[in-house]
């Protein structure tokens, strides 16, 4: 972990715990947690290969379509099924992946502590009644899970606004980190296409709201409020990790040409403008705002930006992760076999 990402970091666990011995002001709270979050992910997705999940431009497309069906779904399902019983069924599952997302993310921090056995050795555990069922974990990674057990069961029995948060920064960490867009085309038909879901579903239709306030899972970020009638100001978990994912292909852009973090700079503060203009709308009018309306030009347009004034169009254009990691495996490959003989021999 970077000196940078550390300091991040510990910054955003201030700023989790910080409003609950005085009191800060939430619109404040919203862009420093959430701009953190993006940071701190999108440092943790820089490694030697690109992030395992690489979207196309067929699922970029098709992915707006994707989540208006199910956010539809979810509409209907609270409309006409017990909203407690579909909570509880959510709680069940996000109390699971609650656990492995809090493990993945203090598992980094804790490795320096641990050998290398416990850290590399695999150990494999089988379903009793169903054999073909198995799951791989490290001894390290075991250890990782105990406290993020314990958290999730006070998520589960309190269902404090802390503990959502929580879990709501380790489930974007982990987005931003695994998820790849490949390339800046991608990212640019994803973005295009969810600014107008989020224009649509927020505006046009009572759905978004509706769900995001009946949906009792960490799907969203809570910032307790001094309005009684308005108790918490919310951040969807997607207006944090798609444009996130974004800024760190931004960022592995930068990487991947061996300069400063240029591109980077561009893309994140586009983020922090997008997500400010947000809040100014939202307290002007006193209404719920589709984030990604602001967020989606700010990020796109500082980024674009950058790329005509430094006229490094085709560049940025041409970059694909894929096509790089693939020329990383085969000049290592070509360095492994010219330093092993019998590997040239055979």
């Amino acid at each position: 972990m970077k000196t940078s990402e550390r300091v991040a970091t510990i910054a955003l666990s201030g700023l989790i715990v910080l409003p609950l011995f005085m009191k800060v002001n939430p619109n404040l709270n919203v862009i420093l947690t959430a701009c953190l979050t993006v940071y701190v992910g999108c440092y943790r997705s820089v490694k030697p290969t690109p992030p395992v999940e690489t979207m196309s431009n067929e699922h970029a497309m098709r992915f707006p379509l994707v989540g208006s069906a199910m956010l539809l779904s979810l509409f209907l399902l609270f409309k006409f099924v017990s909203k407690d019983l579909v909570n509880a069924v959510l709680t069940c599952y996000f109390f699971v992946l609650g656990i492995v997302a809090l493990s993945a993310t203090m598992l980094p921090s804790l490795k320096r502590f641990f050998s290398r056995d416990w850290n590399e050795n695999q150990i494999s555990w089988h379903a009793p009644f169903f054999h073909s069922l198995s799951v791989e974990f490290t001894k390290s990674q075991i250890v990782a899970a105990i406290p993020g057990t314990f958290f999730c069961i006070w998520y589960a029995l309190k269902k404090h606004w802390l503990a959502n948060n929580v879990l709501g920064i380790a489930f974007c960490i982990q987005g931003i980190e695994m998820l790849s867009l490949g390339s800046f085309k991608t990212g640019a038909i994803l973005l295009a296409g969810l600014f107008f879901y989020d224009i649509f579903w927020v505006f046009f239709t009572p759905v978004m709201v509706s769900v995001a306030k009946s949906f009792d899972a960490p799907i969203k970020l809570l910032f307790p409020t001094a309005d009684a009638t308005r108790p918490f100001s919310m951040l969807g978990l997607g207006d944090i990790v798609i444009p996130g994912i974004f800024v760190a292909l931004a960022l592995r852009f930068d990487v991947s040409r061996g300069i400063e973090t240029r591109y980077f700079r561009s893309a994140f503060l586009g983020y922090t403008v997008g997500l400010v203009l947000t809040i100014v709308v939202m307290n002007w009018f006193q209404a719920a705002q589709p984030a990604l309306l602001y967020i989606v030009p700010g990020v796109l347009g500082f980024v674009a930006t950058h790329c005509l004034w430094h006229q490094e169009v085709k560049a940025l254009l041409a970059f694909d992760e894929s096509k790089t990691s693939a020329k990383k495996e085969g000049s290592s490959d070509m360095k492994e076999t010219d330093s092993n003989p019998s590997k040239k021999d055979e």
